[in-house]
């Protein structure tokens, strides 16, 4: 039998990529939920999932973690300037415990994107390039649950503000990716013609921050405009609705990202991964809100 492994399995990606291989059938005992705090993971381990400690930022916690591991789902960390480090250290212990399969999930075209959140997705995948671990990356676009968390704000000023112009980003709610995920991990992966890791771009249709007020206005019933501002008029309009200018500058970044069309993949390598249309705007910005 394929042992397959999770690591931040308690984590929102995490924790449906495990649902969904014990939905697709896997027997909980071939899935080994590698998580932080395992006493959070209390509730797989009662399922009959194998639980196992395995920190990213305790190198010595992940050879144990992964042994006997066949195909390791590695979702990507959440600590700026540290995921370099600490997903090198997982994928140095997968090669060493005999991991025959790597899916890592990165962002949409880390190759070349000018976006704040690239270089370090970049890194990773020159890591697994250098590794000799077949491996498949997932870049993915933009969660819905980014935007839907600000519904509320932009109910209350009647609008979304930002700086993407007429760039489009390709939304999908993080259940899809989820499902594509752990589809990639039961692939059979024949590798990239130059022998590197198979890249598959993922994201929904591409749409406009227009776009996306329009779905906040079908979904709520209330009528929402984008206002596009200049990059740093934006940076300066967050700062002073109280972020941080670090944070500021960080969420204007992303617009200019937008902007330029680097979080844009189109829906095709996801809607093949998930074998059905990738889940509408609307309906995920709905489901998010309950």
């Amino acid at each position: 039998m394929t042992t397959y492994a999770v690591t931040g399995a308690t984590g929102g990606l995490g924790s449906r990529a495990v649902e969904e291989l014990l939905d697709r059938g896997v027997p909980a005992g071939d899935v080994v939920a590698v998580v932080r705090r395992p006493e959070a993971a209390a509730g797989l381990a009662a399922r009959g999932v194998q639980v196992r400690h395995g920190d990213y930022s305790q190198p010595g916690t992940l050879p144990g973690a992964l042994v006997g591991v066949d195909r390791l789902l590695l979702v990507s960390g959440s600590e700026p300037g540290q995921r370099v480090a600490q997903h090198t250290a997982v994928i140095e212990a997968a090669a060493a415990a005999g991991v025959q399969r790597i899916v890592y999930t990165s962002i949409a075209h880390a190759d070349t994107s000018a976006n704040p959140l690239a270089p370090e997705h970049r890194g990773t995948e020159e890591v697994l390039q250098r590794s000799g671990v077949p491996a498949t990356v997932l870049r993915n676009s933009w969660y819905a649950e980014n935007y839907a968390a600000q519904v509320d704000q932009y109910l209350a000023t009647g609008e979304v503000l930002g700086a993407a112009g007429e760039g489009r980003v390709s939304i999908a709610p993080r259940a899809d990716f989820a499902v594509a995920a752990v589809a990639a991990l039961l692939a059979d992966d024949e590798g990239s013609v130059d022998g590197g890791p198979v890249v598959r771009e993922l994201g929904g249709p591409g749409v406009t921050l227009a776009g996306l007020a329009a779905a906040v206005g079908e979904v709520t019933g209330t009528p929402v405009r984008y206002r596009d501002l200049p990059a740093g008029e934006y940076a300066a309009a967050l700062q002073a609705a109280g972020l941080d200018e670090g944070t500021a500058g960080f969420v204007a970044a992303i617009d200019a990202s937008i902007a330029r069309g680097e979080l844009d993949t189109g829906d095709a390598d996801l809607a093949a991964l998930l074998g059905r249309p990738v889940t509408p705007l609307a309906d995920a910005l709905r489901a998010a809100r309950g």
